[in-house]
């Protein structure tokens, strides 16, 4: 498959692209604090055959949905993300990141009852040896979905997308869902999903999702038919776009691309446009980003998608939750 850009097509994605600048994106889903301890290996612990990280220094990053918000403002978007994070120190770390990224921070919902989501990841040598999470997953209450729905009827005249990012970590349920796709619809507005594998049966008429291979195989089997036969991926990709009620289904395949499929019987295969592969942490965050980013500013499905794979390309060159700026999008668009 040739990835190459016509004249034409450059000029049209750089468009596209200088248009983010006006793009509004309310963004819901499980709000996670990604913590990064950075350090060296040199030596083999005494106590047990593991390798003694040296600890360097410590980062923090706006995880889980706010990655998605994080890529958008590092495009030059607006995000305004909604979801809940516990009343403790994580809690607070994690608004002083989102202030630090220039996030909005309107859409925090706090609950006292629930930890903030905490992703560890050690990373030593350019290499991550562990990671280890602290959560409590269960659903939200209902009150806390008032919250979020009342947050959405604030934003939805001024917003031009809708992002659900589903972590699983308890923010993504059926009334939600289906409240926010009326709303939605009420105000001609997309909704775009990142959908947990045993959700799937939650998003029936969103405008998109853009699960990854393993969910997309997973996600048709719990939610359109159990199989005995692995299926192609084109009887998974029109299965559950019927089942769902969906415009859209964009899978992304790793190193073989993405594999877009619309209403109307038509299938686009986007090349993958990675030239080397570190780390594909938020690479599905970008995707989602700058997919919706790119419905926002006037693209069709088939040119959003060729935007975010391209995006997607950069960001898993870079070693941890990496996000693409506009100016590295732009450099990347007019080399292909």
């Amino acid at each position: 498959m040739d990835n190459t850009l016509s004249t034409a097509e450059k000029k049209r994605f750089l468009d596209i692209i200088s248009g983010f600048r006006t793009a509004r994106i309310l963004v819901i889903g499980d709000f996670i604090l990604d913590q990064f301890v950075w350090g060296n290996v040199s030596r083999i612990s005494p106590e047990a055959p593991v390798p003694v990280v040296e600890v360097q220094r410590e980062s923090y990053m706006p995880g889980g949905s706010l990655n998605v918000a994080h890529n958008i403002r590092s495009l030059l978007g607006l995000a305004y993300p909604c979801g809940v994070v516990g009343r403790d120190l994580y809690g607070r770390m994690l608004l002083k990141t989102m202030r630090q990224q220039g996030i909005e921070t309107g859409g925090i919902i706090y609950d006292l009852a629930r930890p903030t989501t905490v992703k560890t990841r050690v990373i030593a040598n350019s290499q991550q040896m562990v990671r280890f999470d602290r959560e409590k997953a269960e659903d939200i209450s209902r009150a806390n979905l008032l919250k979020i729905l009342k947050f959405v009827q604030q934003k939805i005249k001024m917003i031009d997308a809708i992002i659900l990012e589903d972590y699983g970590k308890g923010v993504m349920q059926p009334f939600l869902v289906r409240e926010v796709v009326k709303l939605a619809r009420k105000n001609k507005k997309p909704v775009i999903v990142d959908p947990k594998e045993k959700h799937f049966s939650y998003y029936s008429g969103v405008t998109c999702i853009t699960p990854n291979r393993k969910e997309a195989y997973g996600g048709y089997e719990r939610a359109v038919r159990p199989y005995q036969k692995t299926p192609t991926l084109e009887r998974v990709g029109w299965g559950l776009m019927k089942k769902l009620r969906l415009n859209a289904v964009l899978i992304t395949l790793g190193e073989d691309g993405m594999a877009l499929f619309e209403k109307g019987g038509k299938i686009t295969r986007v090349p993958t446009s990675a030239r080397e592969v570190y780390d594909v942490s938020g690479a599905g965050d970008t995707v989602i980003g700058v997919l919706a980013l790119s419905l926002a500013a006037g693209a069709k499905m088939k040119e959003a998608a060729h935007i975010a794979n391209i995006a997607a390309g950069i960001v898993v060159g870079k070693l941890g939750t990496a996000t693409a700026s506009q100016e590295e999008l732009k450099e990347a668009i007019k080399k292909s």
